[in-house]
């Protein structure tokens, strides 16, 4: 926390880091004051009942600070000389200051940089960089003119085949740390072709005030946003989509939502190009979307590949972007994606990968990991709307896909209907139970495929996979952590990783994709 006060005519006490709270004085008394992540922004708490709690925390954390100041080498605000060593989790440099770690964004390995101290915590502080004393060989100028200040991307200042390397290195790094694995078993990094504009789906937030509207992407670590219609890793009909909209909310002086007060009525604007088409999803706070016919009109004169122009109700008070009504203003309720060969039907609320083209090389890993011969039964133990099984039934004699959301499960069968699938089956429930249900029925499997949340799988998940002893397991993951992770559970439960591949599915940020392929253990006597 920086040591200036946060509000007009307060003084700063204390914080409580771990609940983002702190207490100051106003001329009206003692307050407490709670950043609400939801809102985005810090709220005032006025209330008698915070007193006795902040006279113990002031005392407690003036006996902290001490101990902390004589721990911590850096101080708040000071200019120190770093080398870079490696690279964070969300793309920022890391190094080390008299043994202390130090993160500094837009930092590569082996550069040495000049940082200011911008916060501190126990174990480590953060900075932000002065002067680039010596430049690592795979800096480039970044392409985006907000780069640094939109939080979308955050490797733009590396040439892509440098980020290929740092995304390598982050998965091996990942892979000794947490699995306790080799890191040689890791692959290099798959790359796209086209590192921009590949982004086929936009969610952009609308803010402002009628007269002084804003549209563009969050910046980094916070609600505030960067405008911009001209984004490099969207889909140039995406950005043509937001300029569009941006005229017809300043022409007809539609208020954006305002968090703090929950009053307005455009939350979000979302775009998804498909090679049939573009649907337009306008996220409002309000029931109508006023002057309909007009957005309507306007879009569909300016961007004829649209196909569906969709209005969203979302009145709550929450992060979540889209709420659970839909109106369709004109055309399908739908639009029909391709990955290869296969299409899907997708509505508003679908998930779908929003690299086409990088998909491809994922589920062609995956499928390749398998080594199908067409006479396995396979499990997709968190099937979604059914892209991987259906990439599996292609070579498999029959799929078994089990998902807990019922409405993906309905996509998913209408998914494989529509594709000409006869060899799928997909279940409605928790793969924890419905695996060992399974196993107990008679069915035997010989691959099982997990492509779970960032959180990873559940631990019972696991077990209850190695409890069917498929020979194959294959592991599709959008977080190299949890599935590290998770390989380690499953070594121990008989299954050794024996190859782990990552997959750029997005350019020019930090995120990796990963597929890892686990076979079962031979029992030794």
């Amino acid at each position: 926390m920086h040591n200036k006060s946060l509000l007009n005519d307060s003084t700063y006490i204390y914080m409580l880091n771990r609940f983002q709270t702190f207490f100051c004085m106003l001329k009206t008394g003692l307050v407490c004051v709670i950043y609400k992540k939801s809102l985005g922004k810090y709220c005032i708490i006025n209330t008698d009942k915070y007193k006795t709690l902040y006279k113990k925390v002031n005392v407690m954390g003036s006996q902290k600070n001490k101990i902390s100041k004589r721990s911590i080498p850096v101080k708040l605000g000071e200019e120190y000389i770093i080398t870079i060593q490696g690279m964070g989790n969300n793309g920022e440099g890391v190094g080390r200051y008299e043994d202390f770690t130090v993160f500094i964004p837009f930092t590569l390995p082996g550069e040495v940089i000049k940082t200011k101290i911008t916060q501190y915590k126990k174990n480590y502080a953060v900075g932000r960089i002065i002067e680039i004393i010596e430049a690592a060989p795979n800096r480039v100028v970044p392409k985006c003119d907000v780069y640094g200040t939109c939080g979308g991307c955050q490797l733009q200042h590396v040439s892509y085949e440098g980020q290929l390397a740092l995304k390598t290195q982050k998965v091996r790094d990942i892979i000794a740390r947490i699995a306790k694995m080799d890191p040689v078993m890791v692959e290099a990094t798959l790359g796209a072709k086209q590192p921009w504009n590949y982004r086929n789906k936009m969610q952009m937030p609308v803010a402002g005030t009628a007269e002084n509207l804003k549209m563009g992407f969050y910046a980094m670590g916070s609600h505030d946003i960067v405008e911009n219609f001209h984004c490099h890793i969207q889909m140039d009909l995406n950005n043509k989509l937001a300029s569009v909209c941006y005229d017809i909310m300043t022409e007809l002086h539609i208020a954006p939502y305002d968090e703090l007060t929950g009053e307005g009525v455009v939350r979000h604007i979302i775009g998804r190009v498909a090679p049939t088409g573009i649907m337009v999803i306008i996220v409002t706070a309000v029931k109508n979307l006023p002057q309909q016919e007009t957005w309507v009109a306007r879009i569909r004169e300016t961007i004829p590949e649209v196909t569906s122009i969709v209005a969203n109700y979302n009145p709550k008070n929450t992060n979540v972007i889209m709420g659970r009504e839909c109106n369709v203003l004109w055309g399908a309720s739908y639009i029909v994606d391709t990955i290869e060969d296969l299409t899907f039907r997708l509505s508003p609320h679908s998930f779908f990968q929003v690299n086409p083209v990088q998909t491809s090389v994922l589920y062609g890993k995956a499928l390749e990991f398998a080594d199908l011969t067409g006479g396995e039964t396979v499990v997709d133990a968190y099937c979604g709307t059914g892209t991987i099984s259906l990439f599996m039934a292609h070579n498999a004699k029959k799929v078994i896909g089990i998902e807990i959301v019922e409405p993906a499960i309905i996509d998913a069968r209408n998914n494989a209907k529509s594709n000409g699938f006869t060899n799928t089956e997909f279940i409605v429930a928790d793969a924890a139970k419905a695996m060992p249900a399974l196993y107990n029925k008679g069915v035997r499997v010989d691959v099982i495929v997990f492509d779970p949340i960032r959180a990873g799988c559940k631990e019972e998940v696991l077990r209850a996979a190695a409890s069917m002893q498929p020979k194959r397991m294959v592991y599709v993951s959008c977080n190299p952590a949890s599935m590290a992770r998770d390989i380690a559970i499953l070594d121990t439960l008989g299954y050794k990783t024996v190859k782990v591949q990552p997959v750029d599915m997005f350019p020019m940020t930090a995120h990796v994709e990963t597929v890892t392929l686990l076979t079962k253990k031979e029992v030794t006597q």
